[in-house]
């Protein structure tokens, strides 16, 4: 599929409806998506603040990720580099502890297809349980021992944590993620951006 194709798929993506009447919010597909993107952020789904405005991770874990990955807004919102695609396109709403989960339906429809016309992918981000289940077949796992086990997933991989700062607590108590998992997680991004 050449990227022009692709922009027609996308658009599709953007104009769904399949979960109209499961949304509160409304429906607001929010992708970025490149054919040469080197670097893919497979998310969990936005969250409202990225809902309103549309633009993926623009909001505080957004920068915290930015951090993480040791990149800048340039880089990050350069489809050419970077492609995100979430587990659910749409704002789920909130539960009782957190957003609700992202609605099946919209992997289901769409993952596959989009996943399969980002052949230059160097490395995979793999945020959240939702998606790490996904792509890692981990459900048997907690997020902590998917995470705490990243050396052992290929080079292309690697867990993390929702980069929100609701997870301030579970940060301080595995300090071993900054320490070990950070620096190599800047290395690989680093790798595979210059490629």
């Amino acid at each position: 599929m050449s990227q022009a194709e692709l922009n027609v798929l996308i658009a599709k993506v953007k104009q769904c409806q399949l979960c109209q009447s499961s949304l509160n919010h409304g429906v607001n597909p929010v992708v970025q998506l490149h054919a040469n993107a080197k670097l893919l952020i497979a998310g969990q789904a936005p969250g409202l603040a990225v809902h309103q405005s549309g633009v993926p991770f623009d909001d505080a874990s957004g920068e915290r990720l930015r951090q993480w990955l040791g990149i800048d807004k340039t880089v990050f919102y350069n489809p050419e580099q970077v492609a995100i695609l979430p587990m659910g396109f749409c704002y789920p709403g909130k539960g009782k502890s957190g957003d609700l989960p992202p609605l099946k339906i919209c992997a289901a429809t769409w993952r596959e297809r989009l996943l399969a016309e980002l052949k230059q992918v160097q490395l995979t981000i793999v945020i959240g349980k939702y998606a790490q289940d996904y792509h890692l077949g981990t459900a048997t796992q907690s997020l902590t021992q998917t995470v705490r086990n990243w050396a052992d997933y290929p080079r292309s991989l690697i867990p993390l944590p929702h980069p929100s700062p609701r997870n301030n607590i579970w940060l301080a108590k595995n300090p071993w993620f900054s320490e070990q998992l950070l620096p190599e997680l800047k290395c690989r991004v680093n790798d595979a951006l210059k490629d």
